[in-house]
Parts: structure tokens; C-alpha cells; sequence
């Protein structure tokens, strides 16, 4: 077997609610994740030597801080094999924008995961592929799953949901990052302030699943911060989003639409706003395939 070419798609967070802080330092949440079908192409190639990463996207590290590195470097070791992963070149093919809280870099290491196991035929569990995904990072045990699904925990224990239909989903995408350690520590700053969380829970939608509020309670401090993510919320309602909201710790802020020409003319009035705007739909779970 030469090389395999997975797909890793990207997440949206339709909720994400912090809970507590926990012992290790991680926040508790409660996050409801949704798949959806903007994806990076991961290929791995059977190459003599070292192991080599390559991207396509500048600024993407291309060493052993790369979450994809790690990923081998921890199959690697699992496989009982010694020294450093070796005898492979992984090329990412990214389409999904870094620290805009889409899970790029995540789903990237966990179908990297898949692809070693198979070109390095290892006999590894699924489920010891899944502890790895979650020592690896929170998001990275849902991209072995996909579709609807809730994360409890660190988000790292994923349990499947009803699925929900193929929505329209547009990402506004500002020519911002916000890192994930930026997010929770401007949270922990600010969560003892009277109202903190007022806007928040503003969501000019109604909720996609019956009786469930939507709310990114990461939204609050970012928006203080950045308050172009707090304006593009509020556009995606004055366009007949049926939800808006940040995903993750940001910077994306995305609005689901029922149908394409609903999603169109979002499109059009949110590129007066500056921004980078990707139309993309809910992905349902699929089996992954190699190519």
C-alpha cells in the first residue's frame, strides 16, 4: 500500500457550556458538536526515512509541534515499535482556516491516526485508537465519530445524537485567530463579574433541537475583546439565520440556514463585513474511505 488519502472535516459548536474547572487544570463542558462538510485532505505516503509532514498552508507547523506528528509519534509507541516514527511523508491538504474553532488541526491528527494504522499495519484497537485521540486533544475522539454528537468531560467522551438534517451552515470567518488557551483564561478572568454572561445567552434564534438553548459561554469574553464576532452574530439573525452563534473559542461565527437561497443571501450581505465567508453544509456520519 503506497499512500491513503482520507478526508477530515470540520466541527461547529452549536453549544458549548464550561461547567466547573477541574483538577487537571482542563475546564469541565458540555458541548453539542456537529460535523460539517468543509475538509482538509490528509494523505499518507509509504516513504523511506524519517517521518516528514508537508502543507500546503503557510504558518502550519511542519515539525513535532504539529498535532498530526504527535499522533504518529503516539501510534508509533503504542505499536510497541522503537525510536521515532519513521518510513512516511504526511501531506495536509488545508482548506479548513487555523484558530477559527473549526477543529482543523484535530480532525487532521485523528484521521491521521486512521491512516498510519492502516499503512503501517498496525494491529491496534479501535478503542486504543480512540484513548489516543483523547490523550491527543478534547476535539479529537469526536473526528473519529462525526455528525451530531455530544462531548462531556474535557469534550473528549463523545456519545452520538439524533442527527439533524443537512442544514445550510455559513462561516464568517474574521482576520482574526483566537487561541483555545487565550479563550478559556479570558473566561476565568471574567466569570466572577456581575453579567458576565448576560450576552452570551442572546441568541437571535430559536433552537434547532426542541427545548435545548444553543449558547457558546466562551462568546462573552471574546466579544469584549473582538466585537466584530458579536456583530457578525447579530447579522446572521437579521438574515433569518435559525441559529448564529461563535464556534468553539472562536474566531468563527457561523449561521444555519435552512435552504441554499436562504444561506446565498447571508453570503452576500455578510461580505460588506471584511470577512472570509465559506458556505458548507451539516455532515451526517460516514464511513471513512481511502483513496
Amino acid at each position: 500500500m503506497a499512500s491513503i488519502t482520507l478526508r477530515a472535516f470540520a466541527k461547529i459548536n452549536l453549544s458549548l457550556r464550561i461547567t466547573g474547572l477541574r483538577p487537571d487544570g482542563f475546564h469541565d463542558v458540555k458541548t453539542v458538536l456537529q460535523a460539517i462538510d468543509l475538509t482538509d485532505r490528509v494523505t499518507c505516503s509509504a516513504v523511506r526515512g524519517p517521518l516528514q509532514i508537508r502543507c500546503n498552508m503557510p504558518g502550519v507547523p511542519t515539525d513535532n509541534t504539529n498535532l498530526v506528528w504527535k499522533a504518529a509519534d503516539a501510534l508509533w509507541a503504542a505499536a510497541g515499535r522503537e525510536g521515532a516514527p519513521r518510513d512516511v511523508v504526511i501531506t495536509l491538504q488545508k482548506h479548513i482556516p487555523a484558530q477559527a474553532g473549526l477543529g482543523g488541526g484535530s480532525s487532521d491528527a485523528a484521521v491521521a491516526l486512521l491512516g498510519l494504522r492502516r499503512l503501517w499495519k498496525l494491529r491496534v484497537s479501535d478503542e486504543h485508537i480512540h484513548a489516543l485521540a483523547a490523550r491527543l486533544g478534547s476535539d479529537v475522539p469526536f473526528f473519529l465519530i462525526g455528525g451530531t454528537a455530544l462531548g462531556v468531560g474535557r469534550g473528549d467522551e463523545v456519545y452520538p445524537l439524533e442527527q439533524l438534517p443537512r442544514y445550510w451552515v455559513v462561516l464568517a470567518i474574521p482576520p482574526f485567530g483566537v487561541s483555545t488557551q487565550d479563550a478559556y483564561r479570558w473566561f476565568d478572568e471574567e466569570r466572577g463579574r456581575e453579567g458576565f454572561l448576560a450576552d452570551s445567552g442572546k441568541n437571535p434564534s430559536r433552537p434547532l433541537f426542541p427545548n435545548v438553548p444553543f449558547i457558546n459561554d466562551l462568546e462573552a469574553p471574546i466579544i469584549e475583546r473582538h466585537p466584530l464576532v458579536g456583530e457578525l452574530k447579530q447579522r446572521f439573525g437579521d438574515h433569518g439565520a435559525l441559529m448564529a452563534a461563535m464556534s468553539g473559542s472562536g474566531s468563527t461565527v457561523f449561521g444555519v440556514f435552512g435552504s441554499a437561497g436562504a444561506a446565498s443571501r447571508a453570503v452576500g450581505a455578510l461580505k460588506s463585513a471584511g470577512v472570509r465567508v465559506i458556505t458548507a453544509r451539516f455532515l451526517r456520519r460516514v464511513s471513512r474511505r481511502s483513496r
